[in-house]
Order: structure tokens, then C-alpha cells, then sequence
């Protein structure tokens, strides 16, 4: 056995290889078909599910952003809505409804910001009303309040994309772990796409916007607001003192025509075309009170688009605590007679006759409806009527004035172009629209009375872009003086305006008996010019 087993060649102990001789090493196995596919399934299988993360976060993250990334904030007077939306080119929108909307290329990223401005806050715009340098700190206001708006916006648009994804994901996938993937991916993938707009935000794109709708058309906005701002802010701080003034005018009537109101005289303050400036309240109620006036007469045009957030700049009439008759004018709208009926002391005429603190007045509300771009007549708009249209409109009113009951005092049309088939049918006719001041005799009528026809500036200074100028332009109304007869004796006229040589005018004219026609007596200027004070 001994020697068997010294004859038996000795075995390596790693192997049964002997020694010397070489090692062999078992076959290598080669992957199999099904093992291969086995890989490839898996594979396939992980793709699946990120592809399906992916999917889940986004479907999510649109939802979210759809369902939660929008709120209502205040921004100056108007409630607006905030939204942000998923986008391929990134911007912001501003929707003023109806008029249109303005385009910034605000910023980049896939998300596009939506301001949509709705109603107006009454409280607010009459504070605004009520006090001209408020529309400067509304102004200042107005940009934190936005900024503000914003940052919670974005904060609501992420938590809302997040919280919507993983409640999908929970749903899809029913897995804590592909759930908490696809929240953590919609986080990065919100927070990524609004810090993008936040780090490419452009603040100067405000200056050069695009637009739609009407505001095409609208210079109010579309011209150079910073100087309009700069501009409205020397003239609100001058104008707030020159209001003031107004009421030394009645200390200067010593220089003026003599005239001495009988006790029944009423005083008709004839004002028009208004145009939304805010300060026309405060001078308006101002010279009411000190020269104790009867009845506001407003020839129209008391907006600029005739559309609903301007209804509340009407809001003011019942303010005056006196009888206000109203006609619409071309930038009135149906929607604008309408906020101004509804004012407890106004009477609105269109084709119609009304007796008001003794005097019978007859108007008629303008035959177009023009929100263009300038309240100048001359640049035209929608709607522009022909000369034919005005004397029909005149020659409608003119037999309205002859089939009334009583004589008719005072006739009112905006457009003086509608004057002229009114002569001879009462004494007095009142307009406005062209922001021009005049006094005119309307041709005459045989055997019938002469008529005057008065035209009043624009009482709004034509608005906020009668500041576009080198000078702004002044504010007009007239008081006009009715003796017991209801015949017109003498009138008032008032101008305040300027930044430069900022003055209140008043010019007395006192018509000579007889009442034929106005005859103006020689009638110094008294002016009040406030010392000026540095502006700060």
C-alpha cells in the first residue's frame, strides 16, 4: 500500500493538478439567452419607472401650477388677479379688461406671469380723488405691492406643484419611495423654472411694452409715463395749493365789472370733458361751495374709454351735494350715463328736458362712441361721424325744444359742431369737446330769438395727457348768473393752470340789457399766482 501509494503522482492542494505540471482552470460559462434577457428586462424596467417618475412629476407640476398658482391681491386702487402659467418664451401680461392687454418681455424661463386688474375699490379712488399727490404715493405704493404679490405667488405656485405631485404619485405608483422621487424632482423642477424668470427679470421692459386691443391706441399709457409722472407730480403739488387760493377770488371782485346777483339769481356751473383727472373733484367742489352754485352742468366726455373700472370716477358726483345734469359725451360710453344716473343727485338727458333749480334744460347725449387714442377731435377715431350726422343730432334736439311743454332755458350738445340747427330755439347753448374756450352768436333765425352758443375748455385739463406738453393744460369752468327770469346776466370764467407761471384767472363779462346778444363790458383778468415754494 506504502509503495502504491509513493507511486501515485503527488496532487497540488488547491486543485488535482500534479505537481510540475500546468494548472487547468474549469470552463467559463457563457452567458445564456435567458440570462441576457433576464439584464434586459431589468434594464427596460428601471427606464420604465424613472420615464414614469418623469412623467408623474410633470403631469403634476402642471396641475399644481394650473390648480394653485394664482391669487387676488390689491395693487393701488384696482383688486387684481396674479397667475402664473406654463410658457416656452417666459413674460409677463397686464389684461386690463375691456381694453386690452400690455406685453412685457419681463423675463426668461418657462413661466409666463398674468396681471389681470379688475374692479376698482370705491374708498380707495375717492381717497385718490380727494387728494392729487395720492396718485404719486399710489404710484410708489402700487410697485411694493406688486413685488410682494409676486414672492407669495411664487411661494403658493411651489408648494401647490408639489403637494399635487406627490398626491399623484401616490395614487400612480402606490410607493412611498417614487412618490418622495417625483415630489423632490417637481420641487426642482418649479423652484428651477421661477428662479430662471427671477435671475433674467428685465425691470426696464415696463418702457417698451406691446399691445392689444385698444390700448393700440392709448397714449395714456403708451406715451413717456416717467415724464407724465415727474410732470403730474410738480403740477399735483402747485395745483393743491392753487385750489386753495380759489377761495380768495371772491376778496378781488372789487376790480372786476360791477355786477350785484339779485337774490333770486341762480348760478349754473357749466363744466365738461373731464377725462378722468382726478384733481377736477376738488376744484369742482371748491368753487361750488364758494360761489354757492345751484346746479353742475357737465357737457360729457367725463371719461377717456367709457369703460367699467371708470365708472367709479363718477362716484364723486354725489359728493357735490348738488343737482348734476349730464350728457354723454363721444368718450362716454352707454355703460358710463349709466354709473351716473345712478348718482342720487344727477340727471342725465339725452333727447329729453328736465327742470332743474328753476332753469329748463334740454340735451342730448353725442351720436358716436370714440375710446380712440387722443381726446383732441381733430385726430379723429371709431365711429367718426360726418358733418351730416352733427346737424342731425342738432336738428333731432331742435324738435325735441320746440314740442316741449315749457320754454326751454339752456340746451346742451357735446360737439359744437351740432350747435348750429339750435338757433333761434332757446337763448343759450352749451358745449364742449373741442378743450377750446369760446363765445359765440349762432346765425339768426328770422323771427326768432338769438342764440348763444358758449363753449367750454376741458375742466380736466383734457386729462392726464394734457401733460404730455411743455405746459400742461389748464383747467376751465364757467359760473353762469341767471336773473329771476331765467335770462343770462353775466358769467364767470375760471382758469386754473400752468407749472410754469401757475395762476387762477377769473374773468367777469356782464351782459348789457338788452338781452340780444352778449355784449362784454371791458372785464379786467384777476389772477392769483401762489409764491413758489422748492420742490422736493
Amino acid at each position: 500500500m506504502d509503495g502504491q501509494q509513493n507511486d501515485e503522482p503527488r496532487r497540488d492542494r488547491a486543485g488535482d493538478t500534479p505537481p510540475g505540471r500546468p494548472r487547468r482552470f474549469p470552463p467559463m460559462r457563457r452567458p445564456t439567452a435567458a440570462h441576457s434577457g433576464r439584464e434586459w428586462h431589468r434594464g427596460l424596467h428601471r427606464f420604465a419607472i424613472a420615464l414614469a417618475v418623469l412623467v408623474v412629476t410633470l403631469f403634476g407640476v402642471v396641475a399644481g401650477v394650473l390648480a394653485g398658482g394664482n391669487m387676488g391681491t390689491d395693487i393701488g386702487p384696482f383688486h387684481a388677479r396674479l397667475s402664473v402659467s406654463p410658457t416656452t418664451d417666459g413674460g409677463t401680461t397686464v389684461d386690463i379688461p375691456p381694453l386690452g392687454s400690455l406685453l412685457l418681455n419681463s423675463h426668461d424661463g418657462p413661466t409666463r406671469l398674468t396681471v389681470e386688474l379688475g374692479a376698482l375699490e370705491q374708498s380707495r379712488v375717492e381717497a385718490l380723488i380727494g387728494d392729487p399727490a395720492g396718485l404719486n404715493r399710489a404710484t410708489q405704493s402700487a410697485v411694493d405691492e406688486v413685488r410682494d404679490g409676486v414672492l407669495r405667488l411664487g411661494l403658493r405656485t411651489v408648494g401647490s406643484a408639489v403637494l399635487a405631485t406627490l398626491v399623484l404619485a401616490l395614487l400612480v405608483f402606490r410607493d412611498t419611495r417614487r412618490a418622495a422621487w417625483a415630489g423632490g424632482l417637481a420641487l426642482l423642477v418649479t423652484a428651477g423654472s421661477l428662479g430662471t424668470a427671477a435671475t433674467t427679470i428685465r425691470p426696464e421692459s415696463i418702457e417698451e411694452p406691446r399691445y392689444e386691443g385698444l390700448l393700440v391706441n392709448a397714449p395714456a399709457i403708451v406715451g413717456d409715463v416717467r415724464k407724465i409722472a415727474d410732470d403730474y407730480t410738480r403740477y399735483g403739488e402747485q395745483l393743491q395749493r392753487l385750489i386753495g387760493n380759489v377761495t380768495q377770488l371772491y376778496t378781488t371782485v372789487s376790480a372786476l365789472p360791477v355786477y350785484e346777483p339779485e337774490p333770486g339769481t341762480t348760478r349754473v356751473l357749466h363744466i365738461s370733458d373731464l377725462h378722468l383727472n382726478p384733481s377736477s373733484w376738488q376744484l369742482v367742489r371748491t368753487v361750488t361751495e364758494q360761489f354757492g352754485i345751484d346746479v353742475v352742468i357737465d357737457t360729457g366726455d367725463i371719461t377717456d374709454w367709457g369703460s367699467e373700472p371708470e365708472a367709479s370716477y363718477v362716484g364723486s358726483i354725489s359728493l357735490l351735494d348738488k343737482p348734476y345734469v349730464y350728457i354723454r359725451g363721444n368718450h362716454d360710453s352707454g355703460r358710463t350715463a349709466a354709473a351716473v344716473a345712478r348718482q342720487p343727485n344727477a340727471v342725465v338727458l339725452d333727447n329729453t328736458t328736465a327742470t332743474v333749480a328753476g332753469l329748463t334744460i334740454a340735451g342730448i347725449a353725442d351720436p358716436r362712441f370714440t375710446p380712440d387714442k387722443s381726446t383732441s377731435p381733430a385726430s379723429g377715431g371709431l365711429n367718426q361721424p360726418t358733418a351730416d350726422q352733427m346737424i342731425t343730432n342738432g336738428e333731432t334736439l331742435a324738435a325735441t325744444i320746440r314740442s316741449s311743454p315749457r320754454p326751454v332755458d339752456i340746451a346742451l350738445v357735446h360737439d359744437p359742431a351740432a350747435a348750429g340747427p339750435l338757433s333761434g330755439t332757446c337763448p343759450l347753448v352749451l358745449a364742449g369737446h373741442t378743450h377750446n374756450r369760446q363765445v359765440n352768436t349762432l346765425p339768426e333765425v328770422p323771427d326768432q330769438q338769438l342764440t348763444t352758443l358758449m363753449v367750454q375748455g376741458s375742466t380736466g385739463g383734457a386729462g392726464l395727457r394734457g401733460l404730455e406738453g411743455e405746459e400742461p393744460t389748464p383747467l376751465a369752468m364757467t359760473v353762469l348768473y341767471f336773473d329771476q327770469e331765467k335770462r343770462l346776466q353775466a358769467y364767470d370764467d375760471i382758469t386754473v393752470g400752468g407749472t410754469g407761471q401757475a395762476q387762477v384767472n377769473l374773468e367777469r363779462t356782464v351782459i348789457a340789457p338788452p338781452v340780444t346778444a352778449l355784449v362784454a363790458t371791458p372785464s379786467p383778468t384777476t389772477s392769483i399766482t401762489p409764491t413758489p415754494t422748492p420742490t422736493r
